[in-house]
């Protein structure tokens, strides 16, 4: 079996790079601290980007390959291992602290978050949506970055565009519904159930 570094080396390579996604993505419960292999091995998160911006021309019109699919599909599932250390550092108080301590600092990750939101709309996973939410939710902890979420909150979070996916994950449901709560106030959280967020949670 090959390892974990040399299957991240791979990826560097176009010719080898499918094989280790798929390799990559079947172990990663497996591999330790494949996390942070994949977050400091130069160029590995450009190339998992870059393999869920290259879908992008082939979904309107949908032209998307099952091979294709099945790529982006594994690309999305290796970058769930970094959100879920963003998660861990966000639910400590020092992580917490250090992230919002500069704008820089919050908007760096609001804006990575923000991306793997957009793209979640074209390939959804309930697992890196629970793990973004719960990233944003824990943001919102803090006074600063809550009043900043008011402006730079992803409109997809907010419109129903991930109803669908989280129908059968209750408990990521009611952090989206607490998030909302944290970040807008009530008026906006009783505007959404108006709209269909409430009957989705079975209230």
């Amino acid at each position: 079996m090959a390892s974990a570094e040399q299957l991240v080396l791979d990826l560097c390579d176009p010719e080898l790079r499918e094989n280790a996604l798929l390799d990559l993505s079947k172990k990663r419960d497996i591999f330790q601290d494949l996390a942070p292999l994949l977050w400091y091995s130069y160029g590995t998160i450009a190339v998992l980007l870059q393999e869920i911006v290259s879908i992008y021309p082939a979904l309107s019109p949908p032209t998307l390959s099952p091979g294709a699919s099945n790529r982006v599909c594994n690309a999305l599932a290796l970058l769930q291992v970094a959100t879920f250390i963003v998660q861990k550092i966000l639910l400590d108080e020092v992580g917490l602290r250090y992230i919002c301590a500069t704008a820089e600092r919050f908007f760096a990750v609001g804006s990575v978050l923000a991306n793997m939101v957009v793209s979640l709309a074209e390939q959804p996973s309930t697992r890196l949506l629970k793990h973004i939410i719960r990233c944003y939710l824990r943001l919102s902890d803090n006074q600063r970055a809550c009043g900043a979420l008011r402006s730079c909150l992803p409109e997809m979070l907010k419109d129903g565009t991930f109803n669908n996916c989280l129908r059968d994950d209750p408990a990521t449901r009611r952090w989206l519904q607490q998030l909302l709560h944290n970040v807008a106030g009530g008026n906006l959280v009783a505007s959404l159930q108006a709209g269909g967020l409430d009957h989705m949670m079975g209230n």
